[in-house]
């Protein structure tokens, strides 16, 4: 399956984290073979690979089942079971997969991982590295404990929430980085770099600087990933009432070519 064309989330339970970590913490989930053999989907789900794009998001695997192969930065790694990695999403990553698997899921927001854990997500840049970096092994022990999801993200929630409030306040590149990425969400995705910067009261040299020290990219090229990705969710879902020019796109053909550009692949016709 391939993320946003398909629905690759399908085959997972979900939770969003509380409110005070809400700003850095994206979700918990866990892969749900036995639901998908109690109640089968509306639509089939083909349990080979899923291909996932960039959204430069730190995100930990917890692994409970068997191995299982994952692509990443045109390299192919066999994460054995009982073996949890932490990877950066800068790049197309594929997983493939099997009924038998069971993966728990903790998916940071850029600049996430610094401001809960305290650990930069730029040193994480095309690589696969072992979760033992920035979880305590007792803890993933705990985790890996007969248990249901709700109480496993419950006990890794509640380890955040402590790393959290122990830590200092984030630093001000995190902050200025985090609100830079809300200015331009609430612009509706259509401000420059520049427009931005001046929003957090911040040169463009500056903001640059920021986004390099925080998340490993300059701010131009994460915002383009963003808006790209947030623009094809809303087409795929209605492909008939989908305007570019509400999403900072010239026309249709500005679009496809951005989404190529995300994606690799070609953007499919309305109404097809």
């Amino acid at each position: 399956m391939v993320e946003i064309f398909q629905n690759i989330r399908a085959a997972y339970n979900f939770q969003s984290p509380c409110e005070e970590l809400r700003p850095y913490v994206e979700f918990f989930a866990q892969s749900a073979p036995a639901s998908l053999a109690r109640a089968p989907l509306a639509e089939p789900v083909p349990l080979s690979s899923g291909t996932m794009f960039p959204s430069w998001t730190p995100t930990c695997y917890l692994n409970l089942g068997p191995a299982y192969l994952l692509d990443l930065a045109d390299r192919r790694y066999r994460v054995q079971a009982g073996e949890d990695v932490l990877l950066l999403r800068d790049t197309t990553v594929v997983r493939h997969k099997a009924a038998t698997d069971n993966l728990f899921t903790l998916k940071f927001h850029p600049g996430g991982l610094e401001a809960v854990l305290g650990f930069s997500q730029v040193p994480l840049v095309g690589r696969l590295v072992p979760l033992t970096q920035v979880l305590p092994a007792a803890l993933l022990t705990q985790l890996r404990q007969p248990q249901s999801f709700a109480e496993r993200a419950d006990l890794l929630q509640q380890y955040l929430l402590r790393a959290y409030r122990r830590a200092q306040p984030p630093d001000h590149y995190v902050t200025l980085v985090h609100d830079a990425i809300g200015e331009y969400q609430a612009s509706g995705l259509v401000l420059n770099t520049s427009a931005v910067a001046e929003r957090v009261f911040l040169t463009s040299k500056t903001i640059n600087r920021y986004f390099h020290r925080v998340v490993g990219t300059s701010p131009t090229h994460y915002f383009s990933l963003l808006r790209a990705r947030t623009a094809l969710v809303a087409f795929v879902a209605q492909p008939a009432a989908f305007v570019p020019s509400d999403y900072g796109y010239y026309d249709a053909s500005h679009f496809a070519k951005a989404v190529r550009n995300f994606t690799g692949q070609r953007l499919p016709r309305a109404g097809r």
